[in-house]
């Protein structure tokens, strides 16, 4: 797989990783056949950054998805948007699992992302589910 873009820095990954996450929960296809039909269908650049968040997610989404639910105070998993719950898992996942990203940052950063695909309430119960989500995760001594 080649990329004819290179990505600039981690956000520009993370939207990216964003975006594979988000498709992928509509395909059986691994992540690999993801980013093949993500380069060739659009152009995207595939950087590291981008590939561990998406395989991470995936990797480990019975725990991260146990987190999140944890942290959804009177919701279930299943009315949440598609966008919100992308997000939130690739939050959940950084917090959990990527050790140089801090936390604030990558709360700070699906916010943003949350704003850009969906609105802002959307925004503000995503940051209130990370910000339980962090909580959570440092109470089971992760990161």
């Amino acid at each position: 797989m080649e990329n004819n873009k290179k990505l600039t820095n981690r956000r520009q990954e993370r939207e990216e990783a964003f975006t594979l996450v988000f498709e992928r929960m509509f395909k059986d296809d691994d992540s690999e056949e993801v980013f093949d039909s993500a380069v060739e269908a659009r152009d995207a650049s595939i950087g590291e950054f981008t590939k561990l968040l998406t395989n991470g997610v995936y990797d480990n989404l019975e725990a991260i998805d146990e987190l999140i639910e944890k942290n959804l105070k009177g919701w279930s998993k299943s009315r949440i948007s598609r966008v919100v719950l992308t997000l939130m898992r690739i939050a959940t996942f950084e917090i959990m699992f990527v050790e140089d990203v801090p936390t604030s940052v990558s709360i700070n950063e699906s916010v943003e992302l949350c704003k850009k695909y969906a609105t802002e309430k959307d925004a503000s119960y995503l940051n209130g589910v990370l910000g339980g989500v962090a909580r959570s995760a440092k109470n089971n001594g992760e990161k």
